[in-house]
């Protein structure tokens, strides 16, 4: 079977285990659509997954590196600022 650039959910429900194995084999992940809309992608346990990068907010870093303290609502009240 050649390669392909995407399989339709019915090509995958016709052979589900050849495509689920040649996936596996795979170093590139393999999208299935369905109706030509993307719908999710086969890839194998051997390929890397890439951790989600966070953005903390100024205000919520600046909370996170101050000392705790006793007063939980002194330090809402700072995190809500004027609201």
């Amino acid at each position: 079977m050649p390669p392909t650039a995407a399989i339709s959910i019915k090509q995958l429900h016709a052979k589900t285990g050849e495509w689920v194995r040649r996936a596996g084999q795979s170093k590139t992940p393999l999208p299935v659509t369905d109706r030509g809309r993307l719908v999710a992608v086969l890839a194998g346990a051997n390929l890397p997954v890439r951790a989600r990068q966070r953005t903390l907010l100024p205000a919520y870093a600046a909370l996170l590196a101050k000392k705790p303290g006793r007063d939980v609502l002194a330090d809402l009240d700072v995190m809500r600022g004027g609201r």
